[in-house]
């Protein structure tokens, strides 16, 4: 009876949670490039991840110059820090991108400093 798996398949999506279909949709994004799972990652590892950015937030002061930006595959969240940098045109909340680099680890979350990057086209 085909009716009652699109029923149950249409249950599913209305009464899901949007971040874990937005998560489902970047992991099957991310798995279709090629690229690494960031929740496979660890620490010194050389990966190439595809996936989104969450947040991007840049600091100016002296001390802690560079951009930071919350990436995310579907499966991990890592974060992205470049040092030095005032900003990173480009560089968006909602901006698909593959990256490039070796995982640290830095008060217990996975970090890659200054990483090679390749933005994505928009969808709009």
């Amino acid at each position: 009876m085909p009716t009652a798996g699109y029923l149950k398949r249409l249950t599913r999506r209305l009464t899901e949670d949007l971040g874990d279909v937005d998560a489902e949709r970047i992991a099957e994004e991310s798995k279709a490039t090629g690229a690494q799972r960031a929740s496979d990652c660890a620490r010194g590892d050389e990966v190439t991840m595809h996936g989104e950015l969450r947040a991007v937030e840049t600091c100016s002061r002296a001390a802690k110059a560079g951009v930071k930006a919350e990436f995310f595959d579907g499966t991990d969240v890592v974060l992205l820090k470049w040092l030095g940098r005032n900003r990173i045109a480009g560089l968006e909340p909602g901006r698909k991108l593959t990256v490039r680099g070796r995982v640290a680890v830095q008060d217990g979350h996975k970090v890659i400093f200054n990483p090679y990057y390749e933005l994505q086209g928009t969808d709009e």
